[in-house]
C-alpha cells in the first residue's frame, strides 16, 4: 500500500488544534462568567450548609375530619411550595411525612422568621375587582412604559378561557339572541367569564370596545402611591412579584401579578376583596360533554358567597374594560382573571376555554384550597447546622481522593505515557463540572449536595473508563502491526461507538432516577446527567484531538518503553530487517 503523500491527512485525523482550541475557549469563557457573575463557589445545599426544618401537622375543622386526606394534603404541598419559592429559596424541600405532617426543609441564607410564617399559616384566596391591568414584561429600550389597558385597541385581543354562569342560558352579547356552540378561541357569551386573556369589551350594544379612554387613578379606585407602585412593577422579577404582595390585606386595594393563557406576564390594580376563597363550597376540573368547550373549571359558592359573587358581578358587568374583570387572587398571585358580562346570580360559575386537563385541575385545586376545612401548627422547628454534612462530606471527599489516586496509579503503571493524556483530560472534565455547577446556582437554584456529590464522585469511573476503552482500540491497531498514526485514526471510530453507547445508558439511567424520584435522590440524579454529557464533549473535543497531536511526536510515534505503546511491550514482533553486507579488508578474501 503506498504512503500517503507528504502533506496529507490520514483518514478521520480531522483538524485536532480546532476542537482544542474550542474547547479552551469553551472553558474560558465559563469561567470568565462565574467570576463576572460574582459566585466562585457552588451553592450549598441544606445538608451541606444548613438551615432550617419546619414540621407542620394538619387539622380538620370541627364536623370535617375526613378533610386530612391525601388528595388535600398534596394541594398544600403545592401552595406551600409556591410561597418558599416566593422567597428566593429554590432548593427547598416540601412534601408529606405520613398522612397528616408535611415537612418544609428551607437552605441557610433565608429568613427563618418569613419562612415560618408563610409556610406556617392557611393559603389566602380572594376575588378582588380589576382596577388597572398592563403588561407585566420589561419594555424594551427606547419604548414607552406600557399604560394601563382599556383602549379600544386593547380590548379587541385576546382569546382566553370563560365561564358562564350554572344553571343560566347564556346569550350573545353582541344581538341578545341564544349563542350557538361556543368557540374555541373563548368568544365569551353573556354573562361569561373569560380568564387569562386580555379582557373582552363590554357596555356597548354592539359588542364593540368602549372608546372611554383608560380610567384615572381616582376614577379607578387607586391612590397615586398604589399607581407608581403599579408603573414600577416589573412581574419578570420574583423578588419584585414577592415585595408587592407583601402586608397587604383584604379591605385594601392590592397591586399584583399574573400569568395569561399565552404565558406572558400581566400586572394589575385589584380592589379590596370582594368574596373570599373560603365561601367555595367545591371547585372541580371537568371536560365538557359536548366537546365544545374542552376542559372546564366548575364553582359552586355557600349561601353567603352566593351573594357577594352575585354583588360583585352584577356591579362590574356594566363597567368598561378591563373594570369587567374580576381577579381570582391566591398569595398575592393572579391565577386568573375571568371578565363579566351579566350578572351571575345562580351561585354556581364555570371557568372555561384554553384549559388543558392539567392547567384545569391546577386551577380547581386552587380554587379549593381556599375551602379546604384544613390547618396547620407548627409541630417543631430544627436549626439544621452544617457540622453533620460537612463530616460526612469531608468523609465522602477523602473517599473519592482514595479512588481518584488508585485510578491515577492504575492508569500511570498500566498506561505510562498515555496516562498524562488521561490525567489532563481528567482535570478539563473536573474545571468544565465545577464552572458549569457554580453558574447553575444562580441560572435554576441548583444546589450542591451531598447526592450530588456522590454523583460527581461516580463520575470519575465514567471518565475513566472512556479513556481506557479509547486508549485499548488504539493497542488492539498497533498490535496488528500498525504505526501510531493510524492506529489512531482507525481506533477512533470504534471506541466512538463503544463509549457513546456506554454513555447513552449512564444518561439514560440519570434521566429516569431523576423523573421518578424526589429530594436529594435528583441531585445525584442531576449530577450524574450532567458528568456524563461533559464525558462525551471532553473525549470528543479533548482527548482524541490530544492523542492525535501527540502521536506525531516522536516520543509516542517511535514506542518508547514509556510511552505506553512500545511495541515489543504489547506483544508486536518488530519487522525482519535485511542483515547488512559486509565488505572483507583483505580482496582476496572476496
Amino acid at each position: 500500500m503506498a504512503a500517503p503523500k507528504k502533506g496529507r491527512r490520514q483518514p478521520g485525523q480531522g483538524r485536532p488544534g480546532r476542537a482544542l482550541a474550542l474547547i479552551l475557549i469553551a472553558l474560558v469563557a465559563l469561567t470568565g462568567g462565574m467570576f463576572l457573575s460574582g459566585h466562585t463557589t457552588p451553592r450549598l445545599g441544606i445538608d451541606l450548609a444548613g438551615g432550617t426544618s419546619i414540621t407542620l401537622q394538619a387539622r380538620s375543622e370541627p364536623g370535617q375530619e375526613s378533610a386530612v386526606n391525601q388528595t388535600n394534603m398534596n394541594t398544600a404541598v403545592g401552595i406551600i411550595e409556591r410561597r418558599v419559592n416566593g422567597l428566593g429559596v429554590s432548593e427547598a424541600e416540601v412534601q408529606t411525612q405520613g398522612t397528616d405532617h408535611i415537612i418544609v426543609n428551607i437552605p441557610k441564607g433565608t429568613n427563618e422568621k418569613q419562612a415560618r410564617e408563610q409556610v406556617g399559616t392557611t393559603a389566602q384566596l380572594f376575588f378582588r375587582p380589576v382596577l388597572q391591568l398592563a403588561s407585566g414584561e420589561p419594555a424594551p429600550e427606547g419604548s414607552p412604559s406600557p399604560s394601563a389597558s382599556g383602549s379600544p385597541d386593547e380590548a379587541e385581543q385576546g382569546d382566553g378561557d370563560k365561564a358562564t354562569e350554572g344553571g343560566d342560558k347564556a346569550t350573545d352579547g353582541k344581538s341578545g339572541e341564544p349563542e350557538a356552540t361556543p368557540t374555541t378561541q373563548g368568544r365569551a357569551a353573556s354573562g361569561a367569564l373569560k380568564a387569562d386573556a386580555t379582557p373582552s369589551p363590554s357596555g356597548s350594544a354592539d359588542g364593540k370596545a368602549d372608546p372611554t379612554p383608560s380610567p384615572s387613578a381616582s376614577e379607578g379606585g387607586a391612590d397615586e402611591a398604589l399607581m407608581k407602585k403599579f408603573e414600577a412593577l416589573t412581574c419578570t422579577d420574583t423578588e419584585e412579584r414577592t415585595d408587592a404582595a407583601e402586608g397587604t390585606k383584604p379591605s385594601e386595594p392590592i397591586v399584583a401579578c399574573g400569568q395569561n393563557s399565552q404565558g406572558q406576564w400581566e400586572k394589575y390594580i385589584l380592589g379590596p376583596s370582594a368574596v373570599a376563597g373560603t365561601e367555595i363550597d367545591d371547585a372541580t376540573a371537568a371536560i365538557d360533554q359536548q366537546g365544545a368547550q374542552g376542559w372546564l373549571v366548575n364553582m359552586e359558592f355557600t349561601n353567603k358567597g352566593k351573594k357577594q359573587f352575585a354583588d360583585v358581578t352584577t356591579d362590574i358587568s356594566a363597567k368598561p374594560s378591563p373594570q369587567n374583570q374580576f381577579a381570582i387572587v391566591l398569595d398575592g398571585d393572579v391565577v386568573s382573571a375571568p371578565y363579566v358580562r351579566e350578572p351571575l346570580t345562580g351561585g354556581t360559575a364555570q371557568i372555561s376555554g384554553s384549559f388543558t386537563q392539567e392547567s384545569a385541575q391546577d386551577l380547581a385545586n386552587m380554587l379549593s384550597y381556599g375551602a379546604l376545612p384544613l390547618s396547620f401548627v407548627e409541630e417543631s422547628v430544627t436549626s439544621v447546622t452544617a457540622a453533620l454534612g460537612g463530616e460526612q462530606l469531608e468523609a465522602g471527599l477523602i473517599a473519592g481522593g482514595i479512588g481518584l489516586i488508585l485510578v491515577i496509579v492504575y492508569l500511570v503503571v498500566y498506561y505510562r505515557g498515555l496516562s498524562l493524556i488521561a490525567i489532563i483530560s481528567l482535570l478539563m472534565s473536573a474545571a468544565l463540572t465545577y464552572t458549569i455547577m457554580v453558574l447553575l446556582g444562580p441560572a435554576i437554584g441548583f444546589a450542591l449536595n451531598l447526592p450530588a456529590v456522590c454523583g460527581a464522585i461516580v463520575a470519575i469511573g465514567i471518565t475513566a473508563d472512556s479513556f481506557i476503552v479509547f486508549f485499548e482500540r488504539v493497542r488492539d491497531e498497533i498490535r496488528e502491526g500498525r504505526s501510531l498514526q493510524p492506529a489512531v485514526a482507525r481506533g477512533w471510530p470504534r471506541a466512538r461507538r463503544t463509549i457513546l453507547v456506554s454513555d447513552f445508558v449512564s444518561f439514560l439511567s440519570a434521566a429516569v432516577l431523576f423523573v421518578v424520584t424526589v429530594g436529594k435522590v435528583q441531585g445525584f440524579a442531576f449530577t450524574l446527567g450532567l458528568t456524563t454529557l461533559l464525558d462525551v464533549v471532553v473525549v470528543f473535543f479533548f482527548t482524541k484531538p490530544l492523542l492525535t497531536i501527540l502521536a506525531r511526536k516522536k516520543f509516542f510515534a517511535s514506542g518508547h518503553p514509556w510511552s505506553g505503546l512500545d511495541p515489543k511491550r504489547l506483544g508486536v514482533k518488530p519487522p525482519l530487517r535485511r542483515a547488512r553486507r559486509t565488505v572483507p579488508a583483505d580482496p582476496k578474501e572476496a
